[in-house]
């Protein structure tokens, strides 16, 4: 796993050394082992690619970066790793003198015999940058589900509509530096402002900055013949015919297994997260039983916070498949310590609070393994969050007489206190957020039920700009990733657009950014497109019927995995940052969040100070937008 970045111009303006420098440093980080970097300038043509490397496969000097082939036309800067390089070596064997044993080459022949064709052959998580010297062409690209992430803006070098150049980097800390370099000043983008305010997160393909953007999962992004050319998507689930559910569950297990088996591959030292859920659970069964040595656990809990701790579940897994577990027991303080550091680091607002023990389960492992798998994506493709289950409960609770609902329960809801500190108030911050879907269509429910606060409060707090359609944005999203997948009911359709929207945004940018600040490599397993393909073709009732979630990932593994575990129900990997804004953050959050920069980012102060005043008296659970503004605040200092 590494970092990348570069430059490609079309009017022939070289960029300084002392930029691409800053660009490599700032992703030294994802890259500890090795750096590189690369200029070429031509007559009107000038292109530079910096890399830096954390070495897992073939870790020998030979897998340098950036690469070039023999005759040094081709060169590429490439983050991820390709699990099926071994085969396609072997096809390319005849066309091409490999000299290495890492996937980079491999990676770098197949894009010079099939250009983008490639793509679609690939298994694997990638961000990267190819270019070919004698065509001055190539192209950015990034893997089918946005494991790995990639940054990028354009602009002109000289007379013309069309864009001359383009900047791109892993993470936008290291594109700033190469845009500062060109004159480029870095404005607030009102609309993903708004975005991130709404869902804690900015979606792709808008950055919290106008002018940059992050390429779309499963998009490729062409330069050639002097002009840089819009993304284009170069993969959509494509349609499949389901098996009986028997079938099913064989076909599963058998997908699930070879992913996890191919993602074993590693020259140095692997391991697997195991957080005591389902899916973590799932993976480790299949590390287990296909390692040839102990398998390797790590699971964080919380000493004095047991409704937010899973280690119990997490050490039946281990004692079940005889792992080498490491369990670590955070504190308050070590939770507290944490945020800083993170907040520093980050050049875009991101408000999801589990980021914090990620990155410190993240830091616990990487003293034992440069290499660890996840169950991320389980929860897309299995319908196992709770908004999944809220479609139901909506229905049932509208078949309650209206003047019931409308004289009684509603009224004792708004009145009743509401936090994550205990189950019952839990549950009933749960019925208030269920009551937020004012619509009978599916997507509107989803969309509010997604929101940090109701969209009444955005647009209080964010006055300036317009609106954000959330559910046609949701839709759009699933339509462009499986337009032929031939969805057949709402909830499916929602997997699908969850698959493409908030998963990438959220769940694996926060993965990585938590990962990679720490040197450490994340596998995906269950986004392996043979098992995507397989699950999302699969009809709801296999996913969940009546409260069951997962069902047919719990029946699958029913033999295997310790009943306590196919029984639970699902718990977010949270820290307890409500109760922390109420107590040990409320110092820090009032000294960050000033009506001085409030303003300034064009927000109503009035707005923010009501918010924090409810949540105060526990008369409604606001941790979600009160550390959203915190964090947006603190970047705004760290930015401005």
């Amino acid at each position: 796993m590494c970092g990348i970045a570069g430059v490609i111009d079309y009017s022939g303006r070289p960029v300084e050394a002392q930029a691409l420098a800053a660009a490599r440093d700032a992703l030294a980080h994802r890259g500890p082992d090795d750096s590189g970097l690369w200029r070429h300038e031509a007559d009107g043509f000038f292109a530079a690619l910096v890399h830096t490397r954390l070495a897992v496969l073939d870790p020998s000097p030979a897998g340098h970066q950036p690469f070039a082939d023999p005759a040094g036309r081709y060169h590429i800067t490439y983050n991820g790793e390709i699990y099926n390089f071994h085969d396609l070596q072997d096809e390319l064997a005849g066309d091409y003198a490999f000299r290495t044993q890492c996937d980079t080459e491999t990676l770098l022949a197949a894009l010079i015999r099939w250009g983008p064709e490639a793509l679609g052959r690939f298994n694997g998580m990638w961000a990267f940058a190819f270019v070919d010297l004698a065509g001055r062409a190539g192209w950015l690209a990034r893997d089918r589900f946005g494991i790995k992430p990639l940054y990028y803006a354009t602009g002109h070098g000289g007379a013309g509509a069309s864009a001359t150049w383009l900047a791109f980097a892993s993470e936008m800390r290291a594109l700033v530096p190469l845009l500062r370099e060109r004159g480029v000043s870095l404005e607030i983008d009102r609309e993903a402002l708004r975005l991130y305010l709404s869902l804690g997160f900015v979606q792709h393909p808008l950055t919290i900055f106008r002018g940059i953007r992050k390429l779309a999962p499963g998009h490729r992004l062409a330069f050639a013949n002097g002009r840089i050319e819009p993304p284009e998507r170069f993969y959509r689930i494509p349609a499949a015919s389901p098996p009986d559910y028997e079938t099913a569950q064989v076909e599963l297990r058998t997908r699930l297994a070879a992913a996890v088996g191919a993602r074993r591959l590693s020259d140095v030292p692997l391991g697997a997260f195991l957080s005591g859920g389902l899916d973590s659970a799932v993976v480790v069964a299949e590390l287990a039983r296909h390692s040839g040595s102990r398998v390797k656990t790590f699971s964080i809990g919380y000493a004095d916070q047991p409704q937010y701790d899973e280690t119990r579940f997490a050490r039946a897994v281990a004692e079940r498949f005889g792992t080498e577990h490491h369990e670590f027991r955070l504190t308050p303080t070590d939770v507290l310590g944490a945020i800083d550091p993170l907040l520093e680091h980050m050049a875009e607002p991101f408000a999801d609070s589990s980021l914090i023990p990620t990155s410190l389960v993240s830091y616990h492992t990487r003293q034992h393994v440069t290499v660890a798998l996840s169950g991320d994506g389980g929860d897309e493709l299995f319908a196992g969050y709770w908004r999944y289950r809220g479609h139901d409960y909506l229905r049932r609770y509208r078949r309650l007489p209206a003047p019931l609902r409308r004289w009684l329960i509603e009224p004792l809801l708004a009145a009743a206190p509401a936090a994550k500190s205990s189950g019952w108030l839990n549950r009933l911050r749960q019925a208030r957020k269920l009551l937020r879907a004012g619509s009978d269509d599916p997507f509107e429910c989803h969309a509010a039920w997604s929101r940090l606060a109701e969209v009444g409060v955005v647009e209080d707090l964010c006055p300036e700009g317009g609106g954000i359609d959330l559910a046609e944005r949701l839709r759009d999203a699933g339509r462009g990733l499986g337009p032929d997948a031939g969805q057949p009911d709402a909830l499916s359709a929602i997997l699908l657009a969850d698959l493409a929207f908030s998963l990438p945004a959220d769940m694996l940018a926060k993965v990585d950014t938590a990962s990679m600040f720490h040197s450490l490599e994340v596998r995906v397993p269950m986004l392996d497109p043979a098992v995507v393909q397989f699950v999302a073709g699969l009809p709801i009732e296999y996913k969940r019927r009546g409260g069951q979630q997962k069902r047919i990932l719990r029946d699958a593994y029913a033999g295997l995995l310790p009943p306590e575990v196919l029984r639970r129900r699902k718990m977010g990997f949270e820290v307890p940052i409500g109760e922390f804004m109420r107590r040990e953050l409320r110092e820090a959050y009032l000294d960050t969040v000033r009506d001085s920069t409030l303003r300034e980012l064009g927000l109503t102060p009035s707005v923010a100070s009501s918010l924090w005043q409810e949540h105060q008296s526990r008369r409604a659970e606001r941790a979600d937008v009160l550390y959203a503004l915190f964090v947006l605040c603190r970047w705004r200092e760290r930015w401005s």
